[in-house]
Formats: C-alpha cells, structure tokens, sequence
C-alpha cells in the first residue's frame, strides 16, 4: 500500500495503565471510560488542516507493555511527531519514558525538528502525585521537547495537547482548526459543491 503523503502521523507511548488511550478516545471521541482496558494497538483519525489543505492525523495508540518491539520500532520510524504519556501518580511510569525517548532519537536521527511532546497525564489524582510539574519540565528540558500536565477524565488540556504537538510542527503548517475563517454554511456548501462526502 502505497504511503499516503497527507496522513500526519502521531504516535502515542507510555507505560500501561498512564491513560494513553483515554487521552486519545477523550480528544477524538470526546469520552472517557473508567474502567482500564490494555490496548495492543489502536489507530484513530481524525481530519486536520495541512497546508492549508486537508490531511488525515492518524493517532496510534500503542500497547503499555514491552512486548511488541517490533511494532514499537515500525511506530517510530512511521510517525511524524511523539506524545511520551506518563501518570503523575507514578514515577516509575516517567523512568519506563526513557528506553522509548533514546529509541526515538536513535531510528530518527535528528530529534530537533520532530515534535515530541511530554505528558503528566491524570493531574487530577493530585493527592497521589508522584512527579511534580517541576521535575516533568526539568526532563522536557533535558529532552528539548515540549511538556504538559492533563488530566482526561477532566478533559484538561487535551485539545490543547494536540493542538500545541501540531504547532511545534515546522516543516509544515498543521492545525486542528480546518480553515477556521469560513462559516459552517459556507463549508458544507463547498464541500457538497460536484463532491461526495462519505462519512
């Protein structure tokens, strides 16, 4: 199959149990589930602005677990930008970060121009808080990649999350807004103009 140019590819890794899957359900779903189900491996699209044209985000959800380094290291290669989740109740999900983190950097070469992003995920379990904000910033800065604290259950900061990861893009211009200036109305005219839409 033939690689698609205008798929933006997101990877997402992280230790088991930190909430990757419940960030990417809450940002594309907009939903959240209590109850923790191990993901092997999860794909999600969600349409974005590229270019001023309209590419495809895929979202790969990967597994928590180190099972898969196979498909860990095609992620990698794939992917055009990281998200690192770790749960700020667990220190230990911060240190599983680092073999991932080095293995970014050896299959791509020059980190300095990939968006990765560093993420505190479940700010809001703060009376269990393992990793201060502090010490997430500190390791962002060792990284030189972009950090934030979210919470999905809460839903906070995971729009922005994908909208700051898109903007740290600079080989191209990628936005969750598609085109922000023209009207609903005046869109789907346009998209209904001699098109089919299949949704």
């Amino acid at each position: 199959m033939p690689e698609q140019s205008n798929d933006y590819r997101v990877v997402v890794f992280g230790a088991g149990g930190v909430g990757k899957s419940s960030l990417v359900l809450r940002f594309v779903k907009g939903t959240f589930r209590e109850s923790y189900i191990p993901t092997i491996e999860d794909t999600y699209r969600q349409v974005i602005s590229c270019d001023k044209s309209i590419c495809t985000l895929q979202i790969t959800d990967t597994t928590g677990s180190h099972q898969f380094p196979a498909m860990q290291r095609l992620s990698i290669s794939k992917g055009h930008a990281f998200i690192l989740v770790y749960s700020i109740t667990s220190r230990q999900s911060l240190e599983e970060l680092k073999p991932i983190y080095e293995q970014i950097c050896q299959i791509k070469g020059d980190i300095e121009s990939i968006p990765i992003m560093l993420v505190g995920n479940k700010n809001d379990e703060n009376q269990n808080r393992e990793v201060d904000n502090s010490e997430g910033e500190a390791m962002a800065k060792k990284w030189k990649c972009a950090f934030m604290e979210t919470s999905a259950k809460m839903n906070h900061n995971v729009k922005e999350l994908f909208q700051e990861l898109l903007n740290l893009e600079k080989r191209r211009t990628v936005s969750l807004q598609i085109d922000g200036k023209k009207s609903k109305q005046q869109k789907r005219k346009e998209k209904l103009k001699g098109k089919c839409v299949v949704m």
